[in-house]
C-alpha cells in the first residue's frame, strides 16, 4: 500500500535524506521518498501492519528532526 504525508517543520535537505535512509531500514517497508522541496513523503508498505510501521517511521523521524511532524 502506498501513501503520501505532508511534512511539517523539516528544515533541511540532509535531514531528509537521512529520515529517508533510516525508514527504508524499517521491516515492511518497501520503498520511501521523502521531498524537502515539497516537504512530503511518500511510503510504501506491507498493507496488514501499516499503523505499526507508521508509529515506527515517526520515532525513527523524531529521532533525526524532533521539530518535524507527519501530518496524517
Amino acid at each position: 500500500m502506498k501513501r503520501v504525508y505532508k511534512l511539517e517543520d523539516l528544515d533541511c535537505a540532509n535531514c531528509a535524506a537521512k529520515m529517508e535512509r533510516a525508514i527504508a531500514k524499517i521491516d515492511g517497508v518497501d520503498s520511501v521518498s521523502i521531498s524537502f522541496m515539497a516537504q512530503r513523503m511518500a511510503i510504501e508498505a506491507d498493507e496488514s501492519r501499516f499503523g505499526e510501521i507508521m508509529e515506527r517511521v515517526v520515532k525513527a523521524c523524531k529521532k533525526i528532526e524532533p521539530d518535524c511532524r507527519i501530518l496524517f
